[in-house]
């Protein structure tokens, strides 16, 4: 693919950088820069758009709690652990003009408080130092702490240290009992920043439209045309998934509107015919991809307007196509796309985001930088690793997964109570004594990047019960390293002690097949199975209502943008079609939008559903779940006039082992429930079984209807898989297999037997 105006893309991203980091922040809350380099201008506005100038606006407060910080629960000083950091990120877009840090903690009334205190340190620099006075010893104490908004960079760090002593003897412990200080959750940091209006430029992006410093919830408003074909729609779909892919664990959601909104930026799709308020088409040359002010706003907001347009819906879905795949490829104000090429076919379970199951697979492609697998300090955080894996793992051959992990850690001088424990999604798996170095076996040479000597380093072969490991998994190593003091005055703690997790460590499921029951909406809210079965959900079809409103475009964008976070892939080859044309991918997985005239069809459907919703009447159905034969236990059939939505799964009628799953409201806006608990954390586990109903707060999963089974199993496992099912089967599956035996051994021992008589 081609563009129209290349240019060297890092030291374009170097220019702009310095020129807004110069021209927008004053000098009295200005960030703190490096060397000083020349200023690059920006690019020269088109005919259809103007320049925006790297100045700075009013913005806004927010406050971020300690767990948007890092912290997730109490954060505890000890005397050889006595420093926490908190980490706080800055858009690209935004400079900090106030921050205020409120520090909530306790300390120990047990310490000689003219020697003890707490330093706040932001970026390494010194900010402020907290007494430790004895009245307000063991009691909760509130201090708020002014941080110079001219020490913000885009990565900050935030340390807490406590000094603490508690005796003038200079044997002092620092394992003492009393050198404690608890910060508690109730701390909080109140930011201010200002807008930056960054020039129009595609070698920006995807910022400003998502910033990876962001912790935030993407939320990015897609300006459709009015009545947007299935073709607009996909082009949308498909730029969604990749937003949400970006976007990751902070999940995103993309609100529908008409014409740009005028306090965000904003993603518009446009056609010569179909076009947002303030976007010039009129030299359209091709499909092309632009960035613009957001006409909405005041050209001194920095809003900005990415368009994706062509002369037709093909060239449209052209731009969206070259937008995500080679966006890095752009600079300037607009790139026209002269080709482009989705490459070979994907095969199934390639997902970016999945681990591979078909090979051994090591710890440093699960994690994005090797030192994600260290730690340092005497009672570190755990070090975590964290792994996707298709849910449709079925463990017929073993009962656990074999996990090699190997270590290096500074070693104790003696036997004593250093550890290293193993867990998974916090279970505990093994506990490993620590083994002190031996000296006379050491080896004298060091091995970089490793630690020396041999006994320094451990490996472990540890069975992972499958039962454990499911969609997503992390995988915790919690070194403890124990006190090496013998006696009084000793030793001395050092802040010497390391320990890390080999790169090289491994686990392997190569020995698992793929073979599920389905439907299980547990497996769509959790890895978007069987959509992401292949990552660019080639076997997927959207089924839209004929003549769909926002609401349901907005369900359509956040389930594709959903789809991409758990893949990491877009939906490039994902299929939209309308009620009405659902005979032209029968053969496909369906995501069905059910409200307008997919609500219809869905009532088509009704005998095979679970449960089927219109605007005014619910008819649920109620199976028995026996494998034999599973029949219909009863059904209601109620009239309500309150909300109601659900998420049900069914086996396709129209192909067999393919599924189908429906989002369902009695009205459009009611939809947005459903999302609601698929992006809350703390409510998708509720999501199970093949009918989900959500009724305001209250989440209900249900298994209700009948169930089939999908993926492949060798002949030999799926008739032992088949026969476990049914307890008379097994038992004259154990009788023949008992007959069998001992007639192989009766008829081995007969021809012994004769064998004998012969001589």
């Amino acid at each position: 693919m081609r563009v129209t105006r290349p240019v060297r893309f890092g030291s374009l991203i170097l220019g702009f950088v310095v020129a807004f980091a110069a021209a927008a922040m004053p000098p009295q809350s200005s960030r703190r820069a490096g060397p000083s380099t020349p200023e690059t201008p920006a690019p020269a506005a088109s005919s259809t758009v103007a320049a925006a100038q790297p100045i700075a606006v009013a913005g806004q407060t927010r406050q971020l709690s300690l767990s948007d910080m890092g912290g997730y629960e109490t954060v505890k000083l000890r005397g050889v652990d006595p420093t926490t950091t908190l980490n706080v990120s800055v858009r690209n877009d935004e400079v900090v003009t106030a921050a205020r840090l409120k520090l909530v903690y306790t300390y120990s009334p047990s310490l000689i408080y003219a020697l003890s205190h707490l330093k706040i340190y932001l970026n390494g620099e010194v900010i402020a130092t907290l007494p430790l006075d004895k009245d307000s010893a063991g009691g909760t104490v509130r201090k708020d702490i002014d941080l110079d908004p001219r020490l913000f960079t885009d990565f900050n760090r935030i340390s807490v240290q406590m000094i603490a002593h508690y005796t003038m003897d200079h044997c002092e412990d620092p394992y003492h009992s009393t050198l404690w200080t608890d910060i508690s959750p109730e701390t909080s940091l109140a930011l201010t920043t200002s807008d930056i209006a960054l020039p129009n430029s595609l070698a920006l992006l995807p910022a400003p439209f998502f910033d990876r410093r962001d912790n935030r919830s993407l939320n990015i408003p897609f300006v459709l045309p009015a009545q947007a074909d299935p073709a607009v729609l996909r082009a949308a779909g498909v730029v969604s998934s990749w937003l949400g892919a970006l976007a990751d664990w902070r999940g995103a959601r993309f609100p529908v509107s008409a014409a740009p909104p005028a306090d965000s930026h904003a993603v518009a799709f446009a056609l010569p015919n179909a076009h947002p308020d303030g976007v010039n088409l009129t030299d359209l040359k091709g499909p092309t991809v632009l960035v613009m002010p957001n006409p909405a706003s005041p050209p001194e907001s920095g809003r900005k307007l990415l368009v994706i347009a062509g002369r037709d819906a093909k060239e449209l879905q052209q731009a969206a196509d070259a937008l995500v795949l080679g966006q890095v490829s752009m600079s300037g104000d607009r790139a026209l796309v002269n080709a482009i090429d989705l490459g070979p076919e994907r095969k199934p379970y390639d997902a970016p985001n999945w681990a591979p199951v078909d090979r051994v697979v090591t710890f440093k492609e699960l994690v994005t930088d090797p030192s994600q697998l260290e730690a340092a300090g005497f009672n570190p955080p755990a070090i975590r690793v964290k792994m996707r894996l298709p849910p449709d793992m079925f463990a017929w051959a073993r009962n656990s997964v074999p996990l090699d992990v190997h270590y290096r850690y500074t070693a104790p001088s003696s036997y004593n109570d250093s550890v290293l424990n193993v867990g998974i999604n916090d279970q505990l798996l093994r506990s490993v004594r620590l083994r002190p170095l031996d000296t006379s076996a050491a080896d004298r040479q060091f091995n970089v990047p490793l630690l020396s000597g041999n006994v320094s380093r451990g490996a472990e072969e540890i069975r992972v019960p499958a039962l454990r490991i499911g969609s997503n998994n992390e995988f915790q190593f919690q070194f403890h390293m124990d006190s090496q003091k013998t006696g009084l005055c000793v030793s001395t703690a050092t802040n010497s002690a390391r320990a890390a997790i080999d790169p090289d460590s491994t686990i392997d499921f190569s020995q698992f097949v793929h073979y599920t029951s389905m439907p299980n909406l547990a497996f769509i809210a959790s890895s978007g199975y069987p959509f992401t079965r292949m990552a660019d959900l080639a076997d997927t079809a959207v089924v839209m209502p004929d003549a769909p409103n926002a609401k349901d475009q907005e369900a359509f964008l956040a389930l594709l943008g959903r789809m991409g976070r758990m893949s990491g892939l877009p939906a490039l080859r994902v299929s939209v079609v309308p009620a009405a044309s659902i005979d032209t991918v029968k053969n496909k997985d369906l995501i069905v939008i059910g409200t307008g005239s997919a609500a219809d069809l869905l009532g088509k459907w009704g005998k095979g559903m679970p449960m089927v919703i219109e605007r005014s009447q619910n008819q649920l159905q109620l199976r028995e779940q026996s494998r034999g034969a599973p029949g219909t236990v009863g059904s209601v059939d109620v009239s309500v006039n309150g909300p109601m939505a659900a998420l049900v799964g069914f086996e396709s009628p129209y192909a067999r082992k393919r599924s189908v799953v429906a989002l369902e409201a009695n009205a459009s806006d009611r939809l947005m429930d459903v999302l609601d608990v698929l992006g809350d954390d703390a409510r998708v586990g509720e999501v199970r079984g093949d009918l989900t109903v959500v009724r305001q707060k209250v989440v209900v999963g249900l298994s209700a209807g009948e169930t089939y089974d999908v993926g492949h199993l060798p002949w030999y496992a799926w008739l032992w898989v088949h026969i476990s099912r049914y307890p008379v089967l097994m038992a004259i599956a154990g009788i023949l297999a008992g007959l069998f035996v001992a007639m192989s051994v009766f008829w081995a021992l007969g021809r012994i037997a004769a064998r004998r008589l012969d001589r």
